[in-house]
């Protein structure tokens, strides 16, 4: 058994995380597989490993699938990193308990060590969805890496906006890395994996629960130079991921909202604790000096009033051919001439309107612009 496919066995086993994984190495030694071959008792001779767990472990090949994980990995196109591989996120090594084995879907890349994570609410609003994508565009075409959960809401809209951008993205998901939770983002993972990457700690099949969560914003805010709440209440997993950036010393942003919007609570209260108040990407990239130089970046959008152009995707030239000057469209019309699936040509105005091509006008009408 190979180091690699030991770790596998070992993340496959109840009882077995990282910190009890290093627990257990720095006694058996640096391979894993030696984990697997000990005796019950000698799993006991391992101070902080108790008896559910010595026996898990000792017990392991008549609870866990290893073969039946490993055929599961080779069919899908996923390939597992551990710590020893030069892909692994060189910030994610850094933080107390980094995940034993990474499932990835698409390509870990060394620019992506400049990655910034964008969370926020899952019940989100027309305003925090804006300022998501809008933000994860900017960021992403200064070649920042924009990482999120892959979640409804926020998530959703930073990973669209950094596609738009034709920028990286990564989604950390609190499933198993064959399931799309939720079930509307199976385009979306097929797209980030394309261009960035979906990965996971949790092996097939595992569903998403409580616990799984914040597990999973952990590696987003581990794998980070910094994390940007857009949008969240007081109860948001959002601020669960603030908290780990804090823990790890890394820089936390938070968007300002309305004053009388319970979305906009926990923004506002991780300013009051001290998390530097974001109004556009500017204020995330100065703090990124040594990364991103400003004789390195376009000028700020604050500055310029506009964002830079970008060659138009197949769909947004289908979207701005079937507009007219002067005339306003609804979505339906855009819809009815391009052919298009509602989300491609939602995602497709958007980035017109960002590359300031098409205006929104009141009513959810567009207009194309001279």
């Amino acid at each position: 058994m190979t180091s690699r496919e030991a770790l596998v066995a070992l993340n496959l086993i109840d009882h077995v995380g990282p910190v009890r994984l290093r627990q257990l190495m720095a006694h058996f030694g640096p391979d894993p597989a030696a984990i697997l071959k000990a005796s019950r008792q000698e799993l006991l001779a391992v101070a902080g490993i108790g008896i559910d767990t010595a026996e898990a472990i000792a017990s392991w090949e008549r609870s866990v699938d290893l073969h039946g994980e490993l055929r599961r990995i080779s069919e899908s196109g996923v390939h597992v990193l551990t710590q020893e591989d030069p892909e692994y996120p060189p910030l994610l090594r850094e933080i107390y308990d980094p995940p034993m084995v990474l499932y990835v879907r698409g390509q870990l890349l060394p620019a992506d060590r400049n990655g910034v994570a964008l969370v926020g609410s899952r019940l989100t609003t027309p305003y925090g969805q804006d300022v998501a994508r809008k933000l994860a565009y900017q960021l992403a075409f200064t070649g920042v890496t924009v990482v999120s959960g892959g979640a409804r809401g926020i998530d959703t809209a930073a990973h669209q906006g950094a596609l738009s951008a034709k920028g990286r993205t990564i989604a950390v998901l609190g499933t198993g890395i064959n399931l799309v939770f939720p079930p509307e983002n199976a385009g979306l993972y097929e797209r980030i994996a394309e261009h960035g990457a979906v990965i996971t700690q949790f092996p097939f099949n595992r569903p998403a629960d409580k616990q799984s969560f914040p597990i999973r914003n952990r590696i987003v805010a581990g794998m980070s130079q910094g994390t940007v709440v857009v949008e969240a209440n007081l109860a948001s997993g959002a601020l669960i991921t603030a908290n780990f950036a804090n823990e790890y010393g890394r820089h936390v942003f938070a968007v300002p909202g309305r004053i009388d919007s319970p979305r906009s609570r926990g923004c506002h209260e991780l300013i009051k604790q001290g998390a530097k108040l974001c109004e556009g990407a500017e204020d995330i990239l100065s703090e990124f000096e040594y990364l991103f130089p400003p004789t390195n970046r376009p000028e700020s959008p604050a500055t310029t009033g506009t964002l830079p152009a970008l060659a138009l995707s197949e769909p947004e030239t289908r979207v701005i051919a079937a507009l007219t000057p002067g005339t306003e469209h609804t979505t339906d019309d855009v819809i009815r001439s391009t052919g298009l699936p509602a989300s491609a040509a939602s995602v497709a105005l958007f980035s017109l309107e960002l590359k300031k091509l098409v205006r929104q006008l009141p009513g959810k009408l567009y207009t194309r612009l001279n």
